[in-house]
């Protein structure tokens, strides 16, 4: 562990700082992440995740990681509600499937580890930056149904719900008050600023002309998917 994890203890609190390895080990999952979901995609020769759809990622991951530290507040355990910024990261699921739409929510869980990293345990760090953010990329299982946008993102933000409760549960039940079960006390910490941002950036998806907006932008994002495909063949 001593390769990647560097224990630090404080106040009698022991946790982990990232080391050179570490960061060497997120950025080298990264990419094999997007080389694993291209290879799958591209073993019949039909489903290619192109440059577009590469770039499309990557913007929208960096618009999601800068949206992530607009903060309308902040909880004093970690969790805030901020500007939209799972929507940004469960929208390229809705523009590309689940395999994209996974793929690179693990990338941004990855890139949230590296940027603001709490570590007191490895199954911790998993369960809070790796399946908790990879959860957001559940949206691609709605992006072909009707209403799939708002479906796809509640879906998306549950996801995280669950993993970011589960780890309260199993990791911080200590900071349970008294008289309340670690559970509900976790599924109350976390479910408020996930429920505070989902439904202010549900709201405004309901917006006819935001909604509107987005709709084009995937319907142009597919269509340009297919004259690429035409043209190619």
């Amino acid at each position: 562990m001593s390769l990647f994890l560097e224990k630090v203890t404080e106040d009698g609190y022991v946790t982990y700082n990232i080391t050179k390895g570490g960061y060497a080990l997120i950025i080298a999952l990264a990419v094999l992440a997007f080389l694993a979901i291209s290879y799958f995609l591209n073993k019949d020769g039909k489903f290619k995740m192109s440059i577009k759809q590469t770039t499309v990622s990557a913007l929208c991951l960096a618009l999601a990681f800068v949206l992530s530290n607009i903060k309308l507040f902040k909880l004093p355990m970690g969790g805030s509600v901020t500007f939209f910024s799972m929507f940004f990261v469960a929208f390229i699921g809705y523009l590309y499937g689940p395999r994209i739409g996974l793929a690179s929510a693990f990338a941004y869980g990855l890139l949230q580890l590296v940027v603001d990293p709490y570590i007191i345990s490895i199954p911790q760090l998993l369960c809070d930056y790796i399946l908790a953010f990879t959860a957001l990329g559940l949206s691609g299982f709605f992006y072909n149904k009707k209403g799939g946008m708002i479906k796809g993102y509640l879906l998306a933000v549950f996801g995280r719900f669950f993993f970011a409760t589960l780890s309260g549960v199993v990791f911080f039940a200590d900071y349970a008050p008294e008289n309340m079960s670690p559970l509900a006390y976790s599924a109350a910490y976390n479910g408020s600023y996930l429920a505070a941002e989902s439904a202010i950036t549900v709201i405004v998806l309901l917006i006819p002309v935001v909604h509107e907006a987005i709709y084009r932008v995937k319907t142009e994002a597919q269509e340009k998917e297919v004259r690429n495909q035409v043209s190619l063949g």
